[in-house]
């Protein structure tokens, strides 16, 4: 196997990830596995300092715990691989933003009430900053991310905007391309049709 040499100049004054605790001041685990799995660096600094690296010249063979994919189709997202057991169903994860802790409490419980999803999680304490009316706005607010059926989306969404108190509510979906079966199971049992 040939090894090609890769020169990595980069220069930076200071780290691209800081924690506040001493014991959390290192290489995030999602950049050393994406530098490793990726790339195949396996001598990158905390810091990425100017440094020579070399790197394995081999064809790409896929993981066969890679066979899920992610396929987009005209009426929106599609997740396959959940296919091969008929006791699921696609399923997706949705972010939704309010604009505090009463209104998230309010909205998950109104959306599990109508089964228009099997879970919501209220993650508090998040800061965004967006375009609205042209200025910048930094708003803190509560992230509700809820697991659902793809089905259930366009009922989802319908239901968030008429609940919700911004004028442009955010809803976001992402697909579920696998996971845990009997939790996917219980997501599917626990959703209306």
């Amino acid at each position: 196997m040939a090894l090609n040499k890769l020169s990595l100049s980069v220069n930076i004054t200071r780290p691209l990830l800081s924690f506040s605790s001493p014991s959390l001041h290192y290489r995030s685990p999602l950049v050393r596995a994406f530098c490793l799995l990726s790339l195949g660096f396996t001598n990158l600094s905390p810091y990425f300092p100017s440094t020579t690296v070399y790197v394995q010249s081999q064809p790409f063979i896929p993981s066969p715990r890679l066979r899920y994919t992610i396929q987009s189709s005209a009426k929106g997202i599609h997740s396959s691989g959940m296919e091969n057991n008929p006791n699921t169903v696609p399923s997706i994860v949705v972010y939704v933003t309010v604009p505090n802790k009463e209104a998230g409490k309010k909205l998950a419980e109104s959306i599990i009430k109508e089964k228009l999803a099997a879970c919501v999680n209220r993650v508090p304490g998040i800061e965004s900053t967006y375009w609205w009316e042209d200025k910048i706005e930094i708003d803190s607010e509560e992230l509700l991310i809820i697991k659902t059926r793809e089905s259930l989306l366009g009922a989802l969404t319908d239901h968030v905007k008429k609940n919700h108190e911004y004028q442009v509510p955010e809803v976001i979906a992402l697909p579920i391309v696998g996971g845990n079966d009997q939790y996917l199971e219980w997501l599917k049992n626990n959703t209306r049709d």
